[in-house]
């Protein structure tokens, strides 16, 4: 039996196209990044959170983010042999993107970006394909912020969960009067619809995408 201390954490989280190669484990001591922001803002204090990632099946422990005051993890993606992690630093007023590239195990600093270029970390995540830093807020827009910056209009009910190059994935539901779902494709430079599939669109651990049709 392998044992792995990851600082209290017990839980592990695959992370999606590297075929069950690497697992994250991020600490929730405060809820999610937002939560964070809103109790650091308040002046309490928070000494941030861990981010682990383990290599299977040797269980090999890397932590590409530690937790310190004023520091907070979000979920990292994978992408080409890279897991880029991201975190906020309240303290400071960044916010970081890191890269750990998997055959080097080493962790080098991607992006930084003034944390006053955004109004607030709700929804704040990274995406794959390309790299893309993003934010929803519950305002009927659709924010990328970084390495380009776009704003888009969506319906009320679309959320954001996966980018696939130019086409950006949004999930939505409707009781008219029976309850279903569907996958909304809009365009990432324009934001136009260019499909409407009934059904729901999930991103396997292998990099898939598998579209489960509705009716």
């Amino acid at each position: 039996m392998k044992e792995l201390d990851l600082n209290g954490i017990t839980a592990l989280q695959p992370l999606s196209g590297c075929a069950d190669e690497w697992y994250y484990a991020l600490g929730y001591p405060y809820g999610d990044l937002y939560e964070a922001q809103e109790l650091f803002e308040a002046g309490n204090t928070m000494n941030g959170n861990d981010l682990f990632l383990v290599h299977y099946p040797d269980a090999e422990v890397f932590r590409p983010v530690s937790g310190q005051p004023g520091r907070y993890a979000g979920e990292p993606v994978y992408a080409g042999r890279t897991v880029y992690c991201m975190y906020a630093d309240f303290r400071e007023g960044q916010i970081h993107i890191l890269a750990f590239d998997c055959r080097t195990k080493e962790t080098s600093v991607c992006a930084e970006i003034p944390l006053s270029s955004v109004k607030d970390c709700y929804n704040l995540r990274l995406h794959v394909y390309p790299l893309t830093l993003s934010r929803q807020p519950n305002d009927g827009t659709f924010e990328m912020i970084w390495p380009e910056r776009k704003t888009i209009a969506v319906e009320s009910r679309e959320s954001f969960f996966l980018r696939d190059r130019e086409k950006l994935y949004f999930s939505t539901w409707y009781e008219d009067p029976e309850y279903h779902e569907v996958t909304v494709i809009r365009h990432a430079d324009t934001g136009e619809v260019l499909e409407r599939l009934p059904g729901d669109i999930r991103l396997m651990p292998d990099g898939q995408l598998w579209y489960f049709k509705g009716r």
